[in-house]
């Protein structure tokens, strides 16, 4: 676990840019996530929120800025030293991304095997009472992932994800192409899991139920910038004419509109 000092955020953006060629998409991007706490980042699409997901994880490295875990900065992290600081995460695709070819059980056991050469049985074990903890029978590890529902694969996807009793998970919009009440079960099982592990969330998602539903705090970003963050209990009263457009999804607004100023972030106390 970690030995970081008690208020030192779990994660810490200050200052990333990434750009793709002439196309600017992360501009500046300042994110403090508490420790022990579940943020939800919101924001229209192509505004940046996967690519800063993948540069946290180091799949793409960011231009500028630093990113740091547990108050060490992981930027340049290669190597064993990129692996190791990877064992602290857990992520739930969107879609779930299992592997077609794999039984239910050796997908949620997957970076038990492979990642932490773990012994199978021992592996198969872990993942069937994962399983079992997001509500699925034990028998459905025996399954391959075409015979689920497309929530049964959500489940399984977040079996995944907390397979290795991770520090931190990320959720890339967990309830995509699910419906209405799956979603909420989806939802409530987030909450449930991470609450069980004390586990750090960062989660991006367009769903505001899923935000009201998972979120200690919410942060907005725009333009490849985070322009407000606060706890959700002040998302509707955040005095963000962006973020008040964008949670009761109206049309017209600032979103709209072409050359719009330099926004200054906000932060809700």
């Amino acid at each position: 676990m970690s030995t970081a000092q008690p208020n030192t955020p779990k994660i810490s953006l200050q200052g990333v840019t990434k750009s793709f060629g002439p196309k600017k998409v992360l501009q500046g991007i300042d994110l403090d996530v508490p420790a022990g706490k579940s943020l939800v980042v919101i924001g229209g699409s192509g505004t940046g929120k996967s690519v800063m997901l993948k540069c946290i994880l180091g799949l793409i490295e960011a231009d500028q800025g630093s990113i740091l875990i547990d108050g060490q900065d992981t930027t340049h992290l290669k190597g064993h030293d990129r692996d190791e600081m990877m064992g602290k995460f857990g992520m739930l695709f969107q879609g779930a991304a299992l592997f077609d070819s794999l039984k239910v059980w050796e997908n949620v056991a997957f970076g038990l095997v492979q990642g932490r050469q773990m012994k199978k049985r021992q592996a198969q074990e872990i993942a069937i009472e994962k399983l079992i903890a997001v509500g699925l029978r034990p028998e459905v590890g025996h399954l391959y992932p075409a015979e689920l529902s497309g929530g049964m694969q959500k489940r399984v996807g977040l079996a995944r994800a907390i397979a290795a009793n991770p520090e931190i998970i990320f959720f890339d919009e967990p309830t995509t192409g699910l419906d209405p009440i799956m979603a909420d079960v989806i939802n409530e099982l987030i909450r449930d899991c991470v609450g069980k592990l004390g586990a750090t969330a960062l989660s991006i998602t367009h769903d505001m139920g899923s935000v009201r539903k998972i979120a200690d705090e919410v942060a907005m970003i725009h333009d490849g910038k985070i322009i407000w963050q606060g706890p959700i209990e002040k998302l509707d009263n955040s005095g963000n004419a962006y973020v008040d457009q964008f949670i009761h999804g109206r049309a017209s607004g600032p979103v709209t509109k072409h050359g719009t100023h330099t926004i200054q972030k906000q932060t809700a106390s």
